[in-house]
């Protein structure tokens, strides 16, 4: 085992392996979550599905094309992902964007099964740009204007156009990432202590503002009150979770999931996973984040470049800290947030995104000396035995 991990391959493929199964064992749970509201709904039990797949497609192609990316290709993209984030975020405040649950974080682009959310492409932005801003000035960091201008501006600019957009959980994701990135780059606590007390004081205040908010944090301190309100969903869910025992109920075989835990598909799909593939299928999901976030952070030690050693660690951290939120969400450690799970939750543009995100750590894993001076010693001994082969 040690000597696998020393291979110059070895971080690429601990991405891709778990990477690939998670998203494997998301499309199934997909299919088996959401079957029987597609058919209530739309008439079609493979209506989510189809969906689900299809961005799957799209997402993996456009994977493929940015694991073969240059880190000077990954610092253009970077910027075309922050200025077209913005850009669709305004155009959610426009006649083009669409609201459902109270969040109008969607922009309708006349297609009735594919609507852009700009948030997704804010995380993306946020990890890549930032890299490519603070590579650029890591020998300046250490004066306050250029640790802060322009990427804590920007990025206030995107979380901000995220929370009027009333998507509180999206905007929690996006401030971690920012205060995370700072913190990678060598920034004072000082900077971060003020920070935090900022976004702190930001997020109370939108709390106490909102009726709903504030009906989840009363209902997750009473977890017993409303039950068929607030409290519907999470309880539904520890019923899933709880029903499931050791080895689940069996693949297909929930019950919450014809009509008692609405969103199934989206931001409960671990607990149909632990009702239908119990305790250890939901412990084997778990593992497969705990070695994906190794093999992320791993990239990010090894490599000697500082724009991907920032783009490794700003994926791997806004994978983590996302699914941590929505294993304590399902596990009632936290008030709903209305996060999903990445790469196994269903969502277009979540799902896109997320690929993206992970062709961007493919690329750094290629970017490693060890995997550089491997693949250079490929293409020598490719060339030669193809000028061999011609004599």
């Amino acid at each position: 085992m040690v000597e696998w991990l020393s291979h110059p391959q070895a971080s690429f493929y601990l991405v891709l392996v778990p990477a690939v199964l998670l998203l494997a064992l998301g499309l199934m749970m997909v299919l088996s979550a959401s079957s029987v509201y597609a058919y209530t709904r739309w008439g079609d039990a493979y209506y989510f599905f189809k969906r689900q797949l299809a961005f799957l497609v799209v997402g993996g192609v456009a994977a493929a094309v940015l694991a073969r990316f240059k880190p000077q290709h990954l610092k253009v993209l970077g910027w075309v992902l922050v200025l077209g984030a913005i850009a669709l975020q305004l155009l959610t405040f426009t006649s083009l964007g669409f609201s459902k649950n109270g969040n109008t974080n969607w922009v309708d682009v006349g297609i009735s099964w594919f609507r852009i959310q700009p948030a997704e492409l804010a995380k993306l932005a946020i990890v890549v740009w930032g890299a490519d801003i603070f590579s650029r000035k890591h020998r300046l960091l250490g004066d306050p204007r250029h640790l802060l201008i322009p990427f804590v501006p920007v990025s206030m600019l995107m979380i901000a156009l995220v929370v009027l957009q009333e998507d509180l959980g999206t905007g929690l994701i996006l401030g971690a990432l920012v205060l995370l990135t700072l913190w990678y780059v060598g920034a004072p606590w000082r900077v971060l202590v003020g920070l935090v007390a900022v976004v702190s004081a930001g997020v109370l205040a939108m709390v106490a503002s909102s009726p709903s908010r504030m009906s989840r944090i009363f209902g997750f301190l009473n977890q017993d009150a409303d039950t068929l309100g607030v409290n519907h969903q999470p309880i539904r869910a520890i019923f899933a979770l709880a029903s499931g025992g050791w080895w689940g109920l069996g693949l297909g075989a929930s019950r919450q999931k014809w009509g008692g835990l609405v969103e199934s598909h989206t931001d409960y799909v671990l607990a149909v996973i632990g009702e239908e593939l119990g305790l250890v299928g939901t412990l084997a999901v778990l593992a497969l984040f705990v070695i994906l976030g190794y093999a992320g952070f791993r990239i990010a030690m090894r490599s000697d470049d500082r724009f991907s050693r920032y783009v490794a660690a700003g994926v791997t951290s806004w994978f983590m800290v996302q699914a941590l939120l929505n294993i304590l969400v399902v596990l009632r450690m936290v008030p709903v947030l209305g996060v999903p799970l990445p790469l196994l939750s269903y969502g277009g543009s979540a799902l896109l995104a997320n690929l993206m995100a992970l062709g961007a750590l493919l690329a750094c894993a290629r970017n490693e000396p060890a995997a550089r001076a491997y693949a250079r010693r490929h293409r020598r001994r490719k060339r030669t035995s193809l000028v061999t082969t011609a004599n």
